[in-house]
């Protein structure tokens, strides 16, 4: 991977150690999982698989300021785009967004005013891209023990931030969309590539 707005894959996962070390905590085992569900996804389509490992690994980064709900994605975006990681950065504000309306979050808004009103306007200025719409969906599968189905996932986000509204139900239908595209263009169901993982983990 030769990409000017991207770390490289150790660069990253040194990030990932510094950020898990000021905030120890499942969400650092989710990102590894995202990320390796990403690479797979992509070989698998036809995308980069580097690119997407790297986008998964630190979509989360922002984390690393501590238990935090909306201001993590502000926090990671603020922090890839002063590394000059502008990719990165992106994926940190959409990646919780597969539709595009900031009260579909699943959590607190903790963010300040300012900072709201950033999140929304790059929000709908973006066009997103398929690695927008893979890390959405990857992260949306994937728990910090293993890839799940987007079901257990989504339920499992609700039931932690006590969110059941609308804005949510429109938040996940939006992933389901995104998971029949990725099929797809896969060929497949993309839970075939992950197969005895899931069922592992159901059952286990």
């Amino acid at each position: 991977m030769n990409d000017s707005k991207l770390p490289g894959k150790k660069e990253a996962d040194d990030l990932l150690v510094w950020a898990y070390g000021q905030n120890p905590g499942p969400w650092a085992l989710h990102s590894r999982t995202v990320a390796r569900a990403a690479e797979t996804i992509a070989l698998r389509c036809g995308l980069e698989g580097g690119k997407a490992y790297v986008l998964g690994l630190l979509h989360d980064i922002g984390r690393y300021e501590g238990v935090t709900d909306l201001r993590h994605i502000y926090s990671g975006y603020s922090l890839m785009d002063q590394k000059g990681y502008s990719q990165n950065a992106r994926i940190c504000l959409t990646h919780s967004f597969p539709y595009r309306d900031i009260n579909s979050y699943s959590g607190k808004n903790d963010c300040a005013k300012e900072e709201t009103e950033k999140i929304q306007s790059l929000l709908e200025n973006y066009i997103y891209d398929d690695y927008d719409r893979l890390i959405q969906l990857c992260d949306a599968i994937c728990m910090a023990d293993g890839v799940s189905f987007m079901e257990a996932r989504l339920i499992d986000v609700a039931r932690r931030h006590k969110i059941l509204n609308t804005d949510i139900l429109n938040k996940w239908n939006a992933f389901f969309v995104i998971k029949e595209y990725f099929d797809k263009k896969c060929g497949m169901n993309i839970y075939s590539l992950f197969r005895e993982e899931i069922i592992n983990k159901s059952f286990n």
